[in-house]
Parts: C-alpha cells; structure tokens; sequence
C-alpha cells in the first residue's frame, strides 16, 4: 500500500475517507451519514459530475429551500432507524454470543 513508512501520512486523508464513507454494520449506516445527514460527495462526483450533483445544481433557490425543509423533517426518522438498527444488532450479537458460552 504505502512504500516506505516515512509516506503513511500521505495516504490518512485517504484511509480516513474510506472509513467515514463506509457502512457500519451495527448501525446501517455511514458515520459520514450520521454526522451530516447526507452520503458524502466523493472527489470523483465533484471531477466528473454525478447525476446526484448535477441534479442539485440546477434547481431554484426556492425548490433547493423546500427539499432541504423535507429533508431536515426526515432527520429524526432516519436517527430512530439507525438506533433499531444497533438494538436489533446488538441482540443479534448477544444471541451469537450466549451460543458460545453456555450458562453454568
């Protein structure tokens, strides 16, 4: 991956997007998600426009105003599905776990 270890921190900012673009099996969602309540725009998008960008850019201001009013109202329903998502993950593992180690 990296030649030579004097360069490994050239390539964090790299490591850093993978990780926060990337979906958390305990909550089913990305930390980026989670933080901003929108999937990241990755640098390839913003060099050759993706039909997600395009689409924003040539809207109205008065449209741009009334999605991003829908999308703030969704906010919450997205939070209470990704906390479902960790309890019924985190019931999974205790189930997988209690399996291995049997009570005695």
């Amino acid at each position: 991956m990296v030649e030579g270890s004097k360069k490994s921190h050239e390539k964090l900012p790299f490591a850093l997007l993978g990780y926060h673009t990337t979906v958390c099996t305990s909550v089913g969602a990305t930390p980026y998600l989670l933080v901003y309540d929108t999937e990241a725009v990755i640098p390839a998008e913003v060099e050759i426009s993706s039909l997600r960008i395009v689409a924003e850019v040539e809207i109205d201001d008065n449209e741009w105003v009334k999605t991003h009013l829908e999308q703030l109202s969704l906010i919450d329903k997205k939070r209470l599905a990704t906390v479902c998502h960790g309890q019924l993950y985190q019931k999974r593992m205790e189930r997988a776990y209690n399996k291995k180690d049997p009570p005695g």
